[in-house]
């Protein structure tokens, strides 16, 4: 773990030294940061530190075990309306933390569908779903559904399905890719995954305090209106990702043609709640 607020040292890694927003990169408290910039078509326009170190997500693991559970809904291994999780919940329930469980225990707050909150166990229940109907450990299914096809070979779940992966920025750039021209799932299917589901629900979104209403699609956190957000002030509100308490978030911006993967060794806290907005402005400023 860096010293709070020290120069990183990898702002000699800096690759686009004319790129501001690269720059801003160097000053992050970190011993080390990963990112990259890419467009549309899954070029990479930008990039800072090394692509290639193994960092954990934390929470932007979710965004991976979400897709495995889109392909395999896909499959028709399973189905959105399936029970899982408490009485009364289902798949979908769960993929968008409405299924009433607890952050971070099987304790039920809620009824399903009327509470957006935000659960670690939820994601559990969900990748045991997966086993479930698939016979295969969902450690497995997900290195098979997601990471051979992209060719993520850096990656791999080590824990659970909420927050257990680690990979690297190369990586995340190919899935980031995937989810801008989606090739393992219908473009539908990915669609209906970065809109709201269960709309008009509020919720806290950890780090940045209750969100009303506090959307999100079925794993994919939406940008929206909430304020404050660990995006920036020009991200659209059809921007959807995730972020890890690991220091790691992974965005896509439709409405700017972009997607963005940065990776640090440094645990998300204040400083990532100053440097981050601000990073995205300048990276969508650049990008016109």
């Amino acid at each position: 773990m860096c010293a709070a607020y020290k120069t990183c040292a990898n702002r000699q890694a800096v690759t686009s030294l004319s790129v501001q927003s690269m720059r801003m990169v160097s000053e992050w408290p970190c011993d080390h940061a990963s990112v990259a910039v890419l467009a549309t078509d899954g070029g990479v326009l930008s990039t800072a530190g090394d692509q290639h170190r193994v960092y954990r997500l934390a929470s932007v693991t979710k965004l991976l075990s979400a897709y495995a559970v889109l392909i395999a809904v896909q499959e028709g291994a399973l189905e959105w309306r399936q029970p899982a999780g408490p009485p009364g919940a289902t798949v979908r329930h769960l993929i968008a933390h409405t299924s009433g469980l607890a952050f971070d225990s099987d304790r039920v707050q809620a009824r399903p569908g009327t509470r957006r909150i935000y659960s670690n166990t939820g994601f559990v229940v969900l990748g045991t779903a997966v086993e479930e109907a698939t016979g295969i450990p969902f450690t497995d299914y997900l290195a098979e559904a997601v990471f051979a096809p992209l060719g993520m070979t850096s990656s791999q779940l080590k824990g659970t399905p909420d927050a257990g992966a680690v990979s690297t920025c190369a990586d995340l750039v190919r899935f980031a890719a995937e989810l801008q021209k989606p090739q393992l799932v219908a473009e539908e299917k990915l669609t209906e995954a970065t809109s709201v589901a269960f709309p008009g629900l509020d919720g806290v979104l950890p780090g940045f305090g209750r969100q009303s209403p506090n959307d999100w699609g079925l794993g994919f956190e939406l940008r929206g209106h909430k304020s404050p957000h660990w995006t920036g002030t020009r991200s659209s509100p059809e921007t959807f990702g995730h972020f890890g308490q690991s220091g790691t978030f992974l965005w896509v911006d439709p409405v700017a043609e972009a997607g963005c993967v940065a990776l640090t060794d440094r645990d998300f806290d204040t400083w990532a709640t100053q440097a981050w907005p601000t990073f995205t402005d300048a990276v969508l400023a650049e990008l016109g």
